[in-house]
């Protein structure tokens, strides 16, 4: 009896711990399976025009105006990125899958410089149709911005549809994008 009490004793404080992990680590997945519906966030934009702008191309035949979103005759995304943004890289794959489903993605390098911008595009891939640089941050305000990466669908008249802030990821794609994307075809 004395032996199973001392290995109580002993044990014990080690199944306390054990039970305190497991409980954080299933209190953490429930917020990470959480996550996604909190960043498909509402935006004053949704159900009006995209806001009209001006900038630089990143390269001499990239760059883009909001009418030239129009034109693609569909559903376009407008992606917020940067090179020192890591969801930004992370979310590549994603954003590379849309373009080769047909999707034109319009890019925008928010807070980058140039060289930089190329530098990133080489090393993870380039999803975009066509890219605009925003080196002050001027349309921060104008797209309510919470920071990079942030996307946008835009359909073809022009209004935008739907905001997501943060990484866009496969799983979002699936559940909420596509059909989107279908609806609005």
């Amino acid at each position: 009896m004395k032996r199973i009490t001392r290995r109580l004793v002993l044990l014990g404080p080690i199944g306390v711990i054990a039970a305190g992990g497991v409980g954080l680590w299933a209190g953490f997945n429930r917020i990470q399976d959480s996550t996604p519906d909190a960043h498909g966030m509402e935006s004053a934009l949704i159900g009006r025009r995209v806001p009209g702008f001006a900038l630089p191309g990143q390269g001499t035949d990239r760059g883009f105006t909001t009418a030239e979103m129009e034109t693609t005759g569909r559903p376009v995304l407008l992606n917020f990125f940067a090179s020192w943004c890591a969801p930004c890289a992370a979310e590549t794959p994603v954003l590379m899958g849309l373009r080769h489903a047909g999707v034109p993605i319009f890019g925008i390098a928010f807070k980058d410089k140039p060289d930089a911008t190329d530098a990133f595009l080489r090393q993870h891939g380039d999803p975009y149709t066509r890219i605009d640089r925003d080196e002050s941050g001027g349309l921060e305000d104008a797209f309510d911005l919470d920071g990079v990466p942030e996307t946008y669908l835009i359909d073809k008249a022009g209004i935008v549809r739907w905001r997501w802030v943060g990484q866009l990821r496969q799983d979002v794609v699936d559940r909420t994008l596509t059909p989107l994307l279908k609806r609005l075809g």
